[in-house]
C-alpha cells in the first residue's frame, strides 16, 4: 500500500507532559547550540488535552527547569497548597484523621499546586508550538516504522474511513501516513499500545519486576462556596476497600469554587465481584467526602490507568532509534501519587540525548544510551529509588502495617533502607474465583451524589465513529463466555467504568460478550485486568475516545 511520508528529525507519540516537554526541550536545546532539528508530536485525542486525566496535584520542580518564567508566561497553576488532610476511612461512617507527624514525607505537598493537567498540557503545546514544533491532534499511531534491520525509523498512523469489517469506505477511506524519523519518542501513557508492542517486540522488560496498575476514576464538581477552601488537599485510606482490594482516594479544592474527586482502585483486586466504578459512588457517600459535595453538581467525569510499579519494573527505556518516556516507561513515584513531573523530566531527559545525538553528528537509529547515563545521573532517578519499596510494601503488608514500614523507610531512613522489596505477581493473576469470592451488593444510585455510568460517560463526551473495526481486540472469542465467566464470572462487566462489557443472555439461554466500544473512555484497564490477558486495546481512529474539557 502506498502511504504519504513525511519526514523529521524527531517524531514523538503523544501530546501529554512528557511528549510536549521533550519537544519543547528538544527546540530550547537547539537553538543554544545552532541547530535546526525539526519535531512533530501526534496525538491520538481530538485537541490536545482530550484524552488527559489525571489527580492532580503537581509538583513544579522540572517545570522550573524547562521554563524558569512560566509565571510571566501564564502557566495554568493557580491553586497552591494550603493543607494535606489525611484519614483512614474505618468503615462508611467512621474516620480517623492521620496526625501529620505520621504521615510518609512524600505524602505532603507544601510548595506544590492543584491543577487542570489537561489545561497544563493545553499551555505547553502553545509553548512548544512558539518553538516551532509541529503538532498534530486526532492522528493515532496504530504502529512503529521498524525496517529489515531492527531499527524504528517512526510511526504509521491509523487509517482513516474503513469499515467494521476492515473495508474502505467509499469516498471516506484515506490510508494512515508514515511519519519517519532520525529518532521516534514514545510518550502515549499508561499501557500505551504501540510501547506495548515495543516492550515485547524488544523484550523490554525481560530485567524488570512485573509493571503494576491502578485505576483512577475522577468527577469534577461545582460545589457550595461556603464549603470550597482553595488549595485543601484531602486524601483517605481504607473503607470502602481493604488489604485484599486495595486503594485510595482523592479530593482536591481548586479556583472557581471546584473541586476534584476520586479513588485509585489497585488492579491487583482479587475480588472478582468487584466493581471499581461502584466503589467510588458509594465512597462519596462517606460524611468525609460528602460536607464538600452535598449541594453541589457534578459536570465532568473520566477514568485512566496509571502505572505504579516504579523503578523495580521500569523495561529497558531505549531501543535502536527510540526510547519510552513518562508513563509509556513508568516513571511515576506513587509514593507521591504523582506522576507529572516525573514524566516531564523524562522527556526532558531524553531531548538532552537527542540533541547531543545530533550535535555530534550521529544520524539517528542507534541507541540512545546517552538518555540511559543522563536518567541514573538524575534527581529522577534518585526520586524514584527512594520511593523503589512503597507499592510493594502496601502489596505485601497491607494498608496499615505497609503504611508504617513506609513511615519507617520514607520518614527515617529517606528511602534508603538497604533492602529492595520485590513484588512479581502480575496484576492479572489476581482475581480469586468467583466460587471463594463474596458477591458485592452495590447500593443504587441516588442522582445526587451517586449515579450510573452511562450518565457518567455522556459527561466524559465520549464519542468513537460507529462503524469502524472494534478497537477492542480478542485473541481468542471464546474465553469471555467460556474459561472467564466460569471461573471469574467475566470480571470485565464490572472492572470496566465505561460500560463497554457485557454479558448478554437469549431466550435459549446462551450467553455471549457485547463489547460497547462507543462507550470506551481509553482507560486501558481491560488491557490489564483481563485474567486470560486475551484483550488488547489497540487506537480506534484519530478523535476518537473522551473529550475531556479541564480533566
Amino acid at each position: 500500500m502506498e502511504r504519504e511520508c513525511m519526514e523529521f528529525d524527531v517524531v514523538i507519540v503523544g501530546a501529554g507532559p512528557a511528549g510536549l516537554s521533550a519537544a519543547c526541550r528538544i527546540k530550547q536545546q537547539a537553538a543554544m547550540s545552532g541547530q535546526s532539528i525539526s519535531v512533530c508530536v501526534v496525538d491520538k485525542g481530538s485537541e490536545v488535552g482530550a484524552h488527559i486525566l489525571s489527580g492532580a496535584v503537581f509538583e513544579p520542580r522540572a517545570l522550573n527547569e524547562l521554563f524558569p518564567d512560566w509565571q510571566e508566561r501564564g502557566a495554568p497553576l493557580h491553586t497552591p497548597v494550603v493543607r494535606d488532610d489525611i484519614y483512614f476511612l474505618r468503615d462508611a461512617q467512621r474516620a480517623r484523621k492521620v496526625p501529620d507527624l505520621l504521615v510518609p514525607k512524600t505524602m505532603h505537598n507544601q510548595g506544590n499546586f492543584i491543577i487542570s493537567l489537561g489545561n497544563l498540557c493545553r499551555w505547553l503545546s502553545a509553548q512548544a508550538e512558539s518553538l516551532g514544533v509541529e503538532i498534530y491532534p486526532g492522528f493515532a499511531a496504530q504502529s512503529a516504522l521498524i525496517d529489515e534491520d531492527g531499527i524504528v525509523r517512526g510511526i504509521v498512523t491509523g487509517d482513516l474511513g474503513v469499515d467494521r469489517d476492515g473495508h474502505p469506505k467509499a469516498g471516506y477511506y484515506t490510508p494512515g501516513m508514515e511519519l519517519r524519523a532520525r529518532y521516534t519518542l514514545f510518550a502515549e501513557g499508561c499501557r500505551g499500545h504501540v510501547g506495548k508492542q515495543l516492550i515485547q517486540r524488544y523484550n523490554l522488560a525481560s530485567d524488570a519486576d512485573a509493571q503494576h496498575y491502578g485505576l483512577g476514576i475522577k468527577e469534577i464538581w461545582d460545589i457550595d462556596p461556603a464549603r470550597h477552601q482553595p488549595g485543601l488537599v484531602v486524601h483517605t485510606a481504607g473503607w470502602p476497600l481493604d488489604d485484599d482490594n486495595p486503594g485510595g482516594s482523592f479530593l482536591y479544592h481548586l479556583e472557581n469554587n471546584q473541586v476534584v474527586v476520586g479513588l485509585i482502585i489497585d488492579l491487583s483486586y482479587s475480588n472478582p465481584y468487584l466493581s471499581p466504578f461502584d466503589e467510588f459512588q458509594r465512597y462519596k457517600h462517606h460524611p468525609v467526602i460528602s460536607q464538600y459535595l452535598q449541594g453541589g453538581k457534578r459536570v465532568a467525569y473520566g477514568a485512566r490507568a496509571i502505572c505504579k510499579g516504579g523503578l523495580n519494573a521500569l523495561p529497558r527505556m531505549v531501543f535502536p532509534g527510540g526510547a519510552l518516556i513518562g508513563c509509556d516507561l513508568g516513571t511515576l513515584n506513587f509514593a507521591k501519587i504523582k506522576g507529572s513531573h516525573t514524566a516531564m523530566k523524562s522527556g526532558m531527559l531524553a531531548a538532552d540525548a537527542i540533541v547531543e545525538a545530533l550535535a555530534s553528528g550521529r544520524e539517528g537509529g542507534d541507541v540512545l544510551d546517552n538518555y540511559v547515563e543522563g536518567f541514573k545521573a538524575s534527581w529522577l532517578y534518585d526520586e524514584l529509588f527512594r520511593s523503589r519499596n512503597f507499592g510493594a510494601a502496601l502489596h505485601k503488608f497491607g494498608a496499615i502495617a505497609g503504611g508504617a514500614f513506609n513511615f519507617i523507610d520514607q520518614n527515617l531512613f529517606g528511602g534508603r533502607l538497604p533492602f529492595t522489596l520485590r513484588d512479581n505477581r502480575p496484576d492479572h493473576a489476581c482475581l480469586k474465583p468467583a466460587a471463594t469470592a463474596s458477591r458485592i451488593d452495590y447500593p443504587k444510585p441516588d442522582g445526587t451524589l451517586s449515579f450510573d455510568k452511562l450518565s457518567s460517560v455522556f459527561l466524559s463526551s465520549t464519542n468513537h465513529e460507529e462503524d469502524q473495526p472494534v478497537h477492542l481486540q480478542l485473541a481468542d472469542p471464546a474465553i469471555p463466555t467460556g474459561r472467564n465467566l466460569a471461573l471469574y464470572d467475566e470480571p470485565a462487566q464490572r472492572y470496566c467504568p465505561a460500560g463497554v462489557y457485557e454479558i448478554v443472555e437469549n431466550a435459549e439461554g446462551d450467553k455471549r460478550l457485547q463489547i460497547n466500544a462507543q462507550n470506551c473512555v481509553h482507560c486501558k484497564t481491560c488491557d490489564i485486568k483481563d485474567p486470560a490477558q486475551n484483550i488488547t486495546w489497540v487506537a480506534p481512529e484519530g478523535i476518537g475516545g473522551p473529550n475531556y474539557p479541564n480533566m
